[in-house]
């Protein structure tokens, strides 16, 4: 059962997040839920209803926030919700669905009627100079809204990687090149260039001049000897110039951090790359040729697939450690290595890495979080969105 207007209060079990902030574990540093979108699950995983509703969602893989908006991809629904100010209460119902015909509508291509009219599994989702950006993965696509629509199933204005809105093959169905996509996971606005993740060719590509109007080749090809190619690690073992799975981009400095999620580690870039270049820093792992994953062992300086990274602009960071179903913050981008985060959120330490604890679902829980998008208040608490997956719920925290 989805909850349409209730409020976590008192004591939660083993923990006192609601009204009870120093009862909290000191991992949290102060963050705490606001609000939960999605399943209401106390005490148990609840999977989603057959027929969706707008206040639903189904192993979220993305979200995003400026304060004024939440935007989420609910990619097992095959849909993008948006709310029109910021959730103050759990299981709000979106007002604006994209991808589907109604609220209840479920199914790629919305449906069935045509990849014109919907998506297939979005995974990244963003708000720029007022434009909507999704990522549409599985239709190896991005899509682009002129203006954050306030009506339900309004259609794009723009396709990129594609010819048009009907095509959805992997490379538009020929060969690799710079302008192709196969499974674009992530994107990021960064200094005025459009990254996007194309982690089906294990690569990031580069718009300089923020995002195309036309659908041109990429000005950059990171990761990869050249456009052509797409081989996971160029074809060997982990470098400091390859990717495996990258998935999460965001700011760091005057350069980009990445996650690159199936190599278990993030890493750093100092400057934009201007072309194919090796990276500068990695976190997660001891050096730049390690892709190593001890699921068994502490967790404690280690990642196991981390599917996303979120920055501040004062330099802090957010890594969704997604295996190991926990948020790691750092002060700073500049981590390195094996670099203790200063917060963990999901986890009562910083070594453990169970689903939800290995004990039940709460609002502060975590089971295979996705996306992580930090957004800093100011005057205003800061708000960091979680893309639960595992749970089927978007957690919005917060920090006074």
């Amino acid at each position: 059962m989805i909850a349409t207007g209730s409020v976590h209060t008192g004591v939660l079990p083993g923990h006192g997040l609601r009204g009870l902030d120093d009862a909290a574990p000191a991992s949290y540093a102060g963050w705490r839920p606001r609000a939960i979108l999605g399943a209401d699950s106390p005490g148990g995983l609840q999977l989603p209803a057959a027929a969706p509703a707008a206040g639903q969602l189904y192993a979220p893989r993305a979200a995003w926030t400026d304060g004024q908006i939440v935007v989420a991809a609910d990619t097992g629904n095959h849909r993008v919700m948006i709310w029109h100010g910021v959730p103050t209460r759990d299981g709000m119902p979106a007002d604006v669905i994209l991808g589907q015909a109604d609220e209840h509508t479920e199914g790629p291509a919305a449906g069935g009627r045509g990849p014109a009219f919907g998506m297939h599994l979005p995974t990244g989702v963003l708000v720029h100079g007022g434009r909507l950006v999704v990522a549409d993965a599985w239709h190896h696509r991005i899509l682009v809204w002129n203006a954050v629509p306030t009506v339900t199933g309004t259609p794009p204005d723009q396709v990129l990687g594609q010819v048009d809105q009907r095509h959805v093959d992997p490379n538009r169905g020929g060969e690799v090149d710079a302008g192709s996509l196969y499974w674009p996971f992530g994107i990021a606005v960064i200094g005025g260039r459009f990254y996007v993740a194309d982690t089906g060719n294990r690569r990031v590509l580069v718009w300089r001049d923020g995002i195309p109007t036309t659908d041109r080749p990429a000005d950059v090809v990171l990761g990869q000897p050249g456009p052509t190619d797409r081989e996971e690690n160029r074809g060997g073992d982990a470098r400091a110039d390859s990717f495996r799975w990258p998935h999460g981009i965001a700011a760091a400095g005057d350069g980009i951090v990445v996650a690159d999620a199936g190599n278990h580690r993030v890493l750093r870039w100092s400057r934009h790359p201007e072309t194919d270049c090796a990276a500068d820093a990695v976190l997660g792992q001891p050096d730049m040729t390690a892709s190593m994953e001890f699921p068994y062992v502490s967790q404690a300086g280690r990642f196991r697939f981390p599917y996303a990274v979120s920055t501040a602009p004062d330099g802090a960071m957010a890594v969704a450690d997604t295996a190991n179903n926990r948020v790691l913050l750092y002060g700073s981008a500049e981590a390195r290595h094996d670099d203790p985060p200063d917060a963990v959120l999901g986890q009562p330490t910083f070594a453990a890495n169970g689903e939800n604890r290995w004990e039940q679902v709460a609002p502060d829980t975590l089971c295979w979080p996705y996306g992580v998008h930090w957004h800093p208040g100011g005057d205003t608490p800061d708000l960091l969105l979680v893309a639960d997956s595992g749970n089927n719920r978007i957690a919005i925290w917060e920090r006074p």
